[in-house]
């Protein structure tokens, strides 16, 4: 098991979580809510909102299986949405400072027609 990857700890940097999905070692999972997906997201990434995935709806087909990197706009519901993944035995982490430190880092975001992306 990775270092980044433990049950309920563990976090990564924007950098880390972009270097893992694109190395194929993780799928980088989008807990916000749609507007906020909308706006502009992580090129791809998946999307389940937090209360759906709190709600009991299922992790896209393509996760499931596989380390997961979650990530919200700021680091506090991806960190609940982590948490929750690794107490059902999901190889899970986050992104500290989501979305936010992602764009901040200079890491692509796109918007929901493929033209530039803001954080909402």
């Amino acid at each position: 098991m990775s270092p980044f990857f433990r049950r309920g700890s563990g976090r990564v940097t924007p950098e880390q979580a972009h270097r893992l999905v694109a190395d194929g070692q993780a799928v980088l999972l989008d807990v916000r809510e749609t507007q906020e997906w909308n706006a502009g997201h992580a090129p791809g990434a998946l999307h389940l909102p937090l209360t759906r995935l709190m709600a009991g709806a299922p992790l896209p087909t393509t996760v499931r299986g596989r380390r997961v990197v979650a990530i919200c706009r700021s680091g506090n519901r991806s960190r609940t949405a982590a948490d929750f993944l690794a107490a059902v035995g999901v190889e899970a982490t986050d992104v500290t400072g989501g979305m936010t430190a992602w764009a901040r880092q200079g890491l692509p975001v796109t918007g929901v027609n493929g033209s530039g992306g803001v954080i909402a």
